[in-house]
């Protein structure tokens, strides 16, 4: 892809000696009397995959949605890159690099893929509407740009079979696909996340993993994910933060967290056995568990 930054030695190798590109402080969101956020802070480091896991109503969600502008907290701050986010508006969130892929699928069902894909390209665009009309100058070459920008995404995604399809069409792992292909054409500093694998068959989230871990490992993309797969939590996170009624449990690496007797007890649902590690019957539930 032609935005793609020089891989990493490895995902995260080197990332701890770095400055964070995402720090979030002490946030604290509020609905009026419900608080869906309460004291949450965590950095996320370059080429880093970070995610957030927590049973339903954790306040996951309400975190990507601080992050990306669609709410203002009433406390703390978000920086990215040593700049406030919080208090912009998403347009500018997204011009400043954060792209973000949703739980449910927020696709237009009759635009091929191509045309999604280059959706993505918006924020990039730099001509105007006559310019457009008359197909000339600026606007040819921009669009040839962006054009091969996109096909570079069809390739990376192998999705070329379905390039010229709408998406409408497609089977639903095709289309998370799509989804996270468009993300990718934003050329996002940091990438959300929210539940990629949530709805499908086993080949599809074996198939969504590979291509997450290749953001990471190939274009070097920091990521903040939300997911209720533990297994693909713990097979591909570098660090996880617990959250439990919006409020953190604990922060660590995956074999860290699993091992914490807070998070086994109140969201794998076992317990610790003598040496310190999960059980059987709690392993199975940390494979298997979707709260």
């Amino acid at each position: 892809m032609t935005t793609t930054t020089a891989p990493p030695s490895a995902p995260g190798a080197h990332a701890a000696t770095r400055e964070p590109v995402l720090r979030v402080e002490d946030v604290q969101l509020r609905f009026g009397q419900v608080t869906a956020i309460d004291g949450v802070s965590f950095d996320v480091l370059p080429d880093e995959l970070f995610a957030v896991i927590g049973p339903n109503g954790a306040g996951k969600t309400s975190i990507f949605n601080v992050i990306s502008g669609v709410y203002r907290p009433q406390q703390g701050s978000v920086t990215l890159d040593g700049k406030r986010l919080d208090g912009a508006r998403p347009a500018a969130i997204a011009r400043r690099g954060v792209a973000r892929t949703f739980q449910n699928i927020e696709l237009f069902a009759n635009l091929t893929v191509i045309d999604n894909l280059m959706l993505g390209r918006h924020q990039h665009i730099h001509y105007g509407t006559l310019s457009a009309l008359a197909w000339i100058g600026r606007a040819r070459r921009q669009e040839l740009v962006h054009r091969r920008a996109v096909e570079e995404i069809v390739d990376f995604l192998d999705l070329a079979a379905w390039r010229a399809m709408p998406v409408g069409l497609l089977p639903y792992g095709v289309q998370k696909r799509v989804e996270l292909g468009r993300a990718l054409a934003m050329e996002p500093r940091l990438l959300l996340l929210d539940e990629p694998v949530a709805g499908m068959n086993l080949e599809e989230t074996e198939d969504m993993a590979r291509y997450i871990s290749d953001i990471r490992g190939e274009l070097g993309v920091s990521m903040i994910m939300v997911e209720h797969d533990m297994a693909l939590v713990m097979d591909l996170a570098d660090r996880v933060m617990v959250l439990d009624f919006g409020v953190p449990v604990t922060t660590g690496t995956p074999a860290q967290v699993q091992r914490d007797p807070r998070v086994v007890a109140a969201y794998l649902g076992g317990e610790l056995d003598a040496a310190g590690d999960p059980t059987d019957a709690t392993a199975a539930g940390a494979e298997q568990v979707r709260p």
